[in-house]
């Protein structure tokens, strides 16, 4: 197993699904030291499989939340524990099989290479992504490049990243957002509105089927109200951010350093 890190720290926030969060928690765990698991009120028995891997493993950890928060909701409860633990920076993964473990260990040294910035995955799809939401993503990805003057945010969706710690957490106390679907997005817009530089790093995603254990909670309706929702908030703020923007990237300062 990896020698446990005391820095870097891998986070997984998982809601019902299924035993695929199992294989994805064993697949990390076989390239990362520590692994935190915060299963987000789920209901379908996984938290007590969770908790016996975690019995049989000094390097996981599980989180149960006893109601189902959000994403971003049950990623800030983890945070804040790896803030008081110590750790500076944490990468988040889904528990649905989608994102590539195998690329876990180089996109933590990319962020022990570079620990001011955030380390971002850029999404290589395949035959099984749906072509609704890569078209969907790439109006997503224009409006959050407008919102942050191109400050190189390749894809503002994909949520396998590698935050600094301490900058997401101040920047989710100060506001009710991001608590939802909307966390993936506006995490990398207000982090590269404090200063902190996108680094983007190629990553396989990968659409799971129903009959390979693919589970997926988003909801066209809902999910792409709240996006819409959150770009407006998002463009009403980047109006009043743009004069410091516009002088910050004209001086290259951060998050349009080198």
């Amino acid at each position: 197993m990896p020698t446990p890190s005391r820095t870097h720290v891998l986070l997984i926030p998982s809601y019902d699904t299924g035993p695929k969060v199992y294989e994805t928690v064993a697949a990390a765990r076989a390239q990362w030291n520590p692994v935190w698991v915060v299963t987000d009120g789920s209901t379908d028995g996984t938290p007590v499989g969770l908790q016996a891997m975690a019995a049989a493993d000094p390097g996981l950890q599980v989180i149960a939340l006893p109601a189902n928060v959000g994403k971003g909701a049950a990623l800030l409860h983890g945070l804040e524990r790896a803030q008081q633990a110590g750790f500076t920076h944490a990468l988040t993964m889904d528990s649905d099989g989608q994102h590539p473990a195998a690329l876990i260990p180089a996109f933590m040294q990319a962020s022990i290479a570079r620990p001011e910035t955030m380390v971002l995955g850029r999404p290589v799809f395949d035959a099984s992504a749906p072509l609704l939401r890569v078209r969907g993503r790439r109006v997503s990805n224009w409006w959050t490049n407008l919102e942050t003057l191109g400050a190189g945010i390749d894809d503002s969706l994909y949520g396998f990243r590698v935050y600094p710690v301490a900058d997401l957490v101040a920047v989710m106390r100060r506001q009710p957002w991001m608590r939802r679907f909307d966390f993936d997005t506006e995490a990398v817009v207000r982090l590269a509105w404090r200063g902190v530089k996108p680094v983007n790093l190629a990553a396989p995603v990968k659409y799971l089927t129903a009959e390979e254990g693919g589970v997926s909670h988003f909801r066209y309706g809902r999910d792409n109200a709240l996006l819409s929702w959150m770009h407006l908030r998002l463009m009403l703020e980047f109006v009043l951010r743009l004069p410091v923007l516009a002088w910050r990237r004209a001086t290259r300062r951060p998050p349009f350093q080198p």
